[in-house]
């Protein structure tokens, strides 16, 4: 087992289409401060929202690594896509390593739904994670281990619609909480036909919102409960054997 005290404490950042948040945890995930927010910048273009972040933080405690969560497609802390802040500003940005000189300390950078998804897995065979929010996020994992990520959000669903379009908050608010939640019903049969996972777990704004029976194999789960992955972010790597929450 490799030393992990050498991580000591983890910025954990949120990026949102709306707000920005952050904490500082140690390496079991446990929160060493209440999250503090700030709005997402307009325009959320990388000099923007670095410069956000950096104000958010500014008054924080000592910290040793950083991890950020992005809405968006992430290769190797490069951004792809950004579709609620704007790709063509952020296309190919290497935002780990921009952070990593503008915080000083060592950056890690994955999709936000990725994140959340190291942060509620029991680590124990095939597992999906979903958010409803903003948009539709993903994230699949094996044995703890987050696998390569897939924009599933901007795959059809209907003749004229991706999953984001809809089940996205648009949809949701254009359409009602019915309707919506027919919607998902569908959805829910095509992931498990297509996935085959052994647990499901949906978290995201809009969880809350589902009103019909759940499979035994899916859970909702809170942002609290994904905390811990700005922590196994670091941590997992070092150690596969803290893949496993509950151990």
């Amino acid at each position: 087992m490799k030393n992990t005290s050498s991580l000591a404490k983890i910025l954990s950042i949120d990026i949102g289409g709306s707000h920005i948040k952050a904490t500082i945890l140690n390496t079991k995930g446990e929160l060493q401060k209440a999250y503090d927010k700030v709005v997402t910048p307009t325009p959320a273009n990388p000099a923007n929202v670095v410069a956000s972040i950096k104000k958010l933080v500014s008054a924080f405690p000592d910290y040793d690594h950083v991890s950020v969560g992005f809405p968006g497609y992430v290769r190797d802390g490069v951004i792809k896509t950004a579709p609620n802040l704007g790709t063509e500003d952020w296309k190919d940005v290497d935002f780990a390593e921009r952070l990593t000189q503008e915080l000083g300390k060592p950056t890690k950078v994955v999709n936000d739904a990725d994140m959340q998804g190291l942060g509620v897995v029991s680590g124990k065979g095939f597992e999906m994670v979903l958010t409803l929010g903003t948009g539709f996020g993903t994230a699949l994992l094996m044995n703890g281990h987050l696998l390569p990520h897939l924009e599933v959000a901007h795959h059809p669903i209907s003749k004229k619609e991706t999953y984001d379009e809809y089940i996205g908050e648009k949809a949701l608010e254009r359409d009602g909480k019915k309707k919506w939640n027919k919607r998902m019903e569908k959805v829910f049969e095509v992931l498990k036909t297509v996935f085959n996972y052994d647990t499901l777990y949906i978290g995201g704004g809009n969880a809350d919102k589902l009103n019909f029976k759940l499979d035994d194999n899916m859970k909702i789960v809170t942002n609290e409960d994904g905390i811990k992955g700005g922590s196994r972010l670091w941590t997992v790597e070092h150690d596969p054997q803290t893949a496993n929450p509950s151990a």
